[in-house]
């Protein structure tokens, strides 16, 4: 499994947990990629140990040449970015859970549907087009 079929994959089932109201798959998405961004323990990496493929390195992605700044994985902050992200969106903006007064997320309400939508849509296109503007932006910082 390369990162280009798992943000295909993520994409995927965030637009289908998004569409069908299904709110534990997102929270199980968000907890997953922050697992990841916090441990390390990739899951193309791990998929990829107990099941070997040969596969592409996959360098393609963000083609930019900076020097390392951080010895910190490019995919794992975009995972934990992502998972923020996400978070911060589609969790505290959440009018059932009323982690916020009323007076917030009322005048928000018509504008939290749209960042997880957009994110999933986004990384969606990132597992089609091969270009994750995010992973590049990560990598011109000074990420590995």
């Amino acid at each position: 499994m390369t990162n280009r079929s798992y943000r295909l994959l993520i994409g995927s089932l965030l637009l289908i947990f998004l569409y069908f109201d299904i709110h534990n798959g997102v929270y199980l998405l968000i907890l997953l990629m922050f697992l990841e961004g916090v441990s390390n323990y990739l899951l193309p990496d791990l998929i990829n140990r107990f099941i070997p493929v040969a596969v592409g390195n996959g360098n393609n992605l963000a083609p930019v040449q900076n020097l390392t700044r951080f010895s910190f994985s490019a995919e794992r902050a975009w995972r934990l970015i992502v998972s923020l992200l996400l978070a911060f969106s589609y969790i505290i903006f959440d009018p059932q859970l009323n982690l916020l007064p009323e007076n917030i997320i009322t005048p928000l309400a018509y504008v939290s549907w749209f960042f997880p939508w957009f994110m999933g849509l986004a990384i969606l296109g990132a597992g089609f087009s091969a270009v994750c503007p995010v992973l590049i932006l990560v990598k011109w910082m000074g990420f590995k």
